[in-house]
């Protein structure tokens, strides 16, 4: 659960009374666009406040009176759901560098420069978003911006989705750990030989390609085959 430090304030106005929540600033948006996240996910308290920062919380009487009941699981869903999200002028700058950070590191992994196939640095990336200059929206997600950050850096710099397909072959002995490690990407097709060895087919963004290597190569000590298929 996210500390109250770090945590962004939610906050309804109804029946002339404000009440708001501690919400956790990475799961709130997730949220409140329809991802199935609990309570105890999103939230940093299990208080309805009338300010927050202050510590002041409500009463039974408002809300009562402003939901039609004191339960706090309702009253919560329908702050979260209707409510607006409340952020100082510091949390919205860590906020707002955080998600430009993310968007960087996304299209640095996600997309190549077509002149040479190979990823963009993330400082390069970063150095188009100055030139263009792109200012990231504190109420959008940030793969929800990312669209429209391409369009405008394809102005900057050349840009192309891509994806490869990775083959990697492990022995018996680090099979089951890799396994683990690699269901983290997106399997295409696996088997499970008769000695016990593991065949995958992997499909990755190219800025990822290393971050994949580095990982098994750890696993099996370096006792494992892999093959880009195609690009």
């Amino acid at each position: 659960m996210v500390s109250l430090d770090d945590a962004l304030i939610i906050r309804l106005e109804k029946a002339g009374e404000r009440f708001e929540l501690f919400a956790d600033p990475n799961k709130v948006y997730d949220y409140k666009k329809g991802k199935e996240l609990s309570l105890n996910d999103v939230l940093a308290a299990f208080e309805v406040f009338k300010d927050g920062r202050k510590g002041e919380t409500q009463s039974d009487d408002a809300l009562k009176k402003a939901f039609g009941t004191i339960d706090f699981d309702s009253v919560a869903k329908e702050i979260l759901n209707r409510g607006e999200i409340s952020l100082t002028t510091e949390q919205k700058r860590k906020f707002l560098e955080e998600k430009r950070n993310r968007i960087i590191t996304h299209i640095s992994r996600n997309y190549i420069n077509p002149q040479n196939g190979a990823p963009h640095p993330p400082k390069r990336v970063e150095l188009a978003m100055d030139e263009a200059k792109i200012t990231i929206d504190p109420n959008k997600s940030a793969e929800g911006q990312i669209e429209d950050i391409i369009k405008k850096l394809r102005i900057i710099i050349p840009l192309r989705y891509e994806v490869i397909k990775v083959a990697i072959k492990v022995p018996p002995e680090y099979a089951g750990k890799c396994y683990g490690a690699l269901k983290e990407y997106s399997i295409k097709r696996e088997e499970w030989l008769s000695d016990g060895s593991l065949v995958v087919m992997l499909e990755i963004s190219p800025g990822l390609e290393s971050v994949l290597y580095d990982k098994i190569n750890g696993i099996t000590h370096g006792n494992v085959q892999t093959k880009r298929v195609e690009r």
